[in-house]
């Protein structure tokens, strides 16, 4: 009876460490992909049914972690989402995930990944510039 507890638990835990990744991500890495789905998801809101009446003066949201002034360009884009809750679609579960999202990424790259990351331009106009994705 042991043999067979023995073999179950073995049986068991094989697909758990089969389907575990095998390099967790780096500091860089999560940034960089939370960057790139806050890109994309600020310019579905633009284009949204629901969103597009408040999102239209919005500015176009560019994040390139590269990019010293993307600290500055989180922080606006930040308070102009926060200025957003007087007009109806400030409310819609994605807007309100945009906002909460965009405050995490910026407290990532501030505090957790302060010295992971490193900034190689420094030219705001690129941000300004949405080359799109």
């Amino acid at each position: 009876m042991a043999i067979f507890k023995h073999l179950f638990l073995v049986l068991s835990l094989v697909p758990l460490v089969l389907s575990y990744p095998f390099f967790p991500p780096t500091c860089y890495s999560k940034v960089l992909s939370m960057a790139r789905d806050l890109t994309q998801m600020a310019a579905d809101l633009k284009r949204g049914h629901e969103t597009s009446y408040c999102m239209a003066h919005m500015p176009d949201l560019y994040l390139d972690v590269h990019n010293a002034c993307v600290m500055y360009k989180m922080r606006t884009y930040i308070s102009l989402v926060e200025v957003l809750r007087d007009r109806r679609c400030a409310y819609t579960r994605e807007v309100m995930k945009l906002g909460y999202t965009l405050r995490q990424l910026f407290i990532f790259m501030s505090e957790k990944c302060h010295g992971d990351l490193v900034f190689t331009i420094y030219d705001c106009a690129v941000l300004e510039r949405y080359p799109g994705y």
